[in-house]
């Protein structure tokens, strides 16, 4: 699983022309998911992005949680996280997994998100989206499951 974390001051996504959903301060999350991926790297994924302290406190020093921030996150799959662009001038989608494993464990993470009273905002699984976010910092973070569990 591959998540990419960007810390924002707002972000929304747009669907088929209409807004669909919007946050203001707190994460947008593009979510990939690979073959392989579980409930178990879904729930440690959801609760290393709720434990991650990286909003500044009082002195300018990312110390403080999304939850301490009362933070939102919009949360949007991704499965071109996992595209292979090692041949040809094409990329590959070998790895990123099928829909119909994908798209139940987007929303297992999001709901994992939630249980740690998080609100979250999801796009639509597999739907053409426009997402729109002002990147607060920047900060921008790869989580990679193969990296961290």
């Amino acid at each position: 699983m591959r998540v990419v974390l960007q810390r924002v001051t707002e972000a929304s996504v747009t669907i088929d022309g209409q807004l669909f959903n919007e946050i203001q301060q707190g994460y947008l999350l593009l979510v990939g998911i690979v073959d392989g991926d579980d409930q178990e790297i879904v729930g440690k994924m959801a609760a290393k992005v709720h434990d991650l302290r990286i909003f500044e406190d009082e002195n300018g020093k990312m110390n403080l949680s999304i939850e301490q921030i009362g933070g939102q996150v919009l949360s949007i799959s991704q499965f071109t996280l996992y595209a292979n662009c090692k041949k040809g001038r094409r990329p590959s989608f070998d790895q990123a997994a099928r829909p119909e494993i994908a798209s139940p464990l987007y929303d297992a993470f999001n709901d994992a998100l939630r249980q740690t009273g998080l609100v979250v905002k999801p796009g639509i699984f597999g739907a053409e989206m426009k997402v729109r976010l002002l990147n607060d910092g920047p900060v921008t973070l790869i989580l990679d499951s193969n990296e961290l569990f």
